[in-house]
């Protein structure tokens, strides 16, 4: 009997870690911060989407700053960018969620890894997309942001040959950063918009905390 109860109290502690991270992931992705800017003063266009799981914050061609848009593999008739950060054995060896094996996903959580920019290019705007209206200065925090999370070289951004999800419209290139449960694909868009002081979670996990602030 004893040993059940130390077996019971064991797994308690265990099932203690996970239930705590969502408890304070929920509390956090719930308060806001950032962006109290008049609306009047937002004149330019950018995008939030989601798979379901994985957020990306989409810009326009015509509004990215050169040196972000150089050294991209692209079309010129593609005009929007999405990008998204995520851990790179998890971004080159799960290509669908059917896909997804528990070794993968402990790994991305729990062990400090590499990273990887997805980016994927669009000729037309999506329905699904989240429009958000920003400043001329929140644009370039935005711009920089993302420029920044690119691990360049000599050579300018380091892509990923032969690694994509579709034919000919999106790539993968080096990235900054470890990623771990504290450090998300969500959390790295959150940060993207909590640098550009525009209305964001505290923290969050979730791609609802980067998109609830914005939906209508």
């Amino acid at each position: 009997m004893r040993y059940i109860k130390l077996l019971l109290k064991g797994i308690g502690y265990v099932l203690l870690i996970p239930i705590s991270y969502i408890i304070i992931s929920l509390i956090l992705t719930y308060i806001p911060v950032g962006d109290e800017i008049e609306e009047a003063q937002k004149n330019n266009t950018i995008y939030l989407t989601t798979n379901g799981v994985h957020s990306d914050v989409i810009l326009p061609k015509t509004l990215m700053i050169p040196e972000l848009l150089k050294g991209q593999k692209y079309h010129p008739k593609e005009q929007y960018f999405a990008y998204g950060w995520g851990e790179e054995n998890f971004f080159l060896n799960t290509p669908t969620w059917g896909e997804l094996k528990f070794s993968t996903a402990f790994r991305a959580a729990f062990l400090e890894s590499s990273t990887l920019m997805h980016v994927t290019r669009y000729r037309t705007k999506r329905e699904r997309w989240i429009a958000v209206q920003i400043t001329e200065k929140q644009l370039q925090k935005l711009n920089t942001y993302i420029l920044q999370t690119f691990d360049e070289n000599d050579t300018g951004k380091q892509l990923i040959e032969g690694a994509s999800y579709t034919p000919d419209r999106d790539n993968f290139y080096k990235a900054h950063g470890n990623y771990m449960f504290y450090k998300t694909c969500n959390s790295w868009t959150n940060t993207a918009l909590k640098e550009s002081d525009m209305k964001a979670s505290l923290w969050t996990p979730f791609d609802f905390g980067v998109l609830r602030w914005y939906e209508e």
